[in-house]
């Protein structure tokens, strides 16, 4: 099996035939079957590993697999326990001559496929795909959440809540849910779903009557589960131990943090919980680490501002500030200017308030505000490091951003957020917080004021009228020949008609007028208006050339912008 792996490697070029069959030789008195080694590995994922025993085998690979073509032949002959222990789930209904398709996977294990052949009292053919795919196709098929739901309910009295500690390992599968109390697989079922959905947070929100579960997809919140309420101690207090918090103390806020995997996906959770007249209410952060850092091309930039932006960000010094209220993406934005910056030739140190993903060669500091290691005191010992590039998480205070600008004019290119509505509306603040307008003006580079919008769903965009009052909001002629476009809604989008976010900007880049503007302590109308003289796109207008180049709706635009009147 080995050599034919290695040959299908070569042949397809799934994964490089010398690192698999180098990672042979280092394995070989490994007396475990071929498939299990290759799996538990971190050089490999599931999917790259799957998809090359699809090729040795001659099956074929799904990616994903639709509810709907689960027979209801398999639903009825296999138990549900049966095919979430081994992974297995039918697909397509019957064909002409009879024969079930059996998704597994786990390829080298015949007996669980003859099993199932045996079950079903009928021959049956392979097909492969990955744990993610088939345990989410037999939760649908067999409508497990109802299920465990109820069973969570009726063990309300049973359950002993300080056994639950000796439920949690280092990094919590959310696949591994045979055999555990239905608490966990009720959460694990939550954290699984909204990984899903694309969820970026998870509320559990309790009311008089009820818990309702809510998932924040692109930057809206949706209610998506309705609990009972007596569930509420037990899913609160599973989480807690996960997070590694207190769940005997119900009466103060807590933060804490964890991991939980899907196959090969490390996801980490950033987790608060708060009392409120009906108990206490959770909220999940959920960081997708195999997701990667997003360039500077993926962030949604058109063609002429990103370089001018990527000029910008390869200055020896100065300042520069991303800006836009939270959740709009400015942690992102900082990550893809760090990672464009080689990192083998610049010292890049970054002092953040959490760390939300690791970037290769650059040092990062947590910041601990209860051990006085606030962003000032990081800033100080950081310039003692010999930092080429620094990045400080957010100028909250006039030591800070002062502390950030004597940085800059030391000879060091510091980057930096601050909340701020507009790219004018940050050299206020800077005045705001005590900062010399001669060291703004002399220091800072540029501003980029930013937004999030959804995206058209691709599957279901369609084209459309808008009304005559959203073009004139936007400000774009109603007599424009541009074609407008929708999502209608589809299993793909939830039904929302969007899929995705992308960034709309307004850079201001300062030139020796504005600098002026700033020394003379003009205000940030006038300031916005001498850049837009230069050229500058305001929010609402690179939101408009979005609309227009079919990449997000109008009402999309209007939601997250303000009038440009200045």
């Amino acid at each position: 099996m080995k050599e034919l792996l290695i040959q299908a490697a070569e042949r397809s070029g799934i994964v490089d035939a010398k690192v698999l069959n180098d990672f042979f030789v280092e394995h070989a008195e490994d007396a475990r079957s071929v498939d299990q080694i290759l799996l538990s590995a971190p050089n490999f994922t599931e999917d790259v590993v799957l998809r090359l025993f699809a090729e040795v085998l001659a099956v074929e690979f799904l990616e994903e697999i639709n509810d709907k073509d689960v027979p209801e032949e398999f639903i009825e002959h296999v138990p549900a326990p049966y095919a979430q222990h081994h992974y297995v789930i039918g697909y397509k209904p019957e064909d002409v001559n009879g024969v079930i398709t059996v998704v597994t996977a786990n390829p080298l294990d015949a007996m669980v496929i003859d099993n199932v052949s045996k079950m079903l009292r009928k021959p049956v053919e392979m097909a492969i795909s990955t744990r993610a795919a088939i345990t989410s196709a037999i939760d649908v098929a067999y409508e497990q959440k109802d299920t465990v739901i109820e069973e969570v309910a009726e063990e309300l009295d049973s359950q002993n809540l300080d056994q639950l500690a000796d439920e949690v390992g280092t990094s919590e599968d959310l696949l591994d849910v045979v055999n555990r109390p239905p608490v966990i697989r009720l959460v694990n079922d939550i954290l699984f779903r909204a990984l899903q959905m694309r969820a970026s947070d998870i509320h559990i929100h309790p009311f008089e009557a009820k818990i309702v579960v809510r998932y924040r997809i692109d930057g809206i919140l949706y209610d998506t589960l309705t609990l009972n309420r007596n569930v509420l101690s037990l899913v609160i207090s599973r989480i807690k131990v996960m997070a590694g918090m207190d769940i005997a103390e119900r009466r103060m806020p807590q933060d804490g943090r964890c991991s939980v995997r899907i196959g090969q996906r490390e996801i980490d959770l950033r987790v608060s919980t708060v009392p409120t007249s009906y108990g206490e209410r959770a909220v999940l952060r959920l960081l997708d680490k195999s997701s990667g850092i997003l360039t500077l091309e993926q962030l949604g930039f058109f063609e002429e501002e990103r370089k001018v932006f990527d000029k910008v960000i390869n200055r020896s010094h100065g300042v520069i500030f991303v800006t836009g209220p939270t959740g709009s993406g400015k942690s992102t934005t900082l990550y893809a200017c760090l990672n464009q910056i080689d990192a083998t030739v610049k010292n890049i140190m970054t002092v953040e308030d959490p760390i939300e993903y690791q970037l290769g060669g650059i040092s990062q500091m947590q910041v601990a505000p209860k051990k006085g290691m606030n962003f000032v005191n990081a800033l100080r010992h950081i310039l003692r490091q010999d930092p080429d590039v620094i990045m400080v998480g957010e100028v909250r205070d006039e030591e800070t951003a002062a502390m950030a600008i004597q940085s800059s004019l030391t000879g060091h290119l510091v980057f930096s957020t601050l909340h701020t509505n507009d790219a004018a509306g940050a050299i206020s603040r800077l005045l705001d917080f005590g900062v010399e307008p001669y060291l703004v003006s002399s220091s800072l580079i540029c501003v980029l004021a930013q937004r999030l919008v959804r995206r058209i769903c691709p599957d279901c965009k369609q084209a459309y009228d808008p009304p005559a009052h959203e073009l004139r909001d936007l400000g774009i002629m109603e007599d424009e020949k541009t074609p407008f476009y929708m999502g209608a809604g589809c299993a793909k989008c939830f039904d929302t008609g969007y899929r995705g976010r992308t960034g709309i900007y307004e850079l201001m880049t300062l030139n020796e007028d504005i600098r002026e503007m700033i020394y003379g302590q003009t205000t940030a109308g006038a300031i916005k208006k001498k850049a837009l003289e230069f050229g500058m796109q305001t929010l609402r207008m690179d939101g408009a050339r979005k609309v227009q180049t079919g990449v997000t709706t109008i009402a999309e635009v209007l939601r997250v912008t303000q009038s440009d009147n200045v």
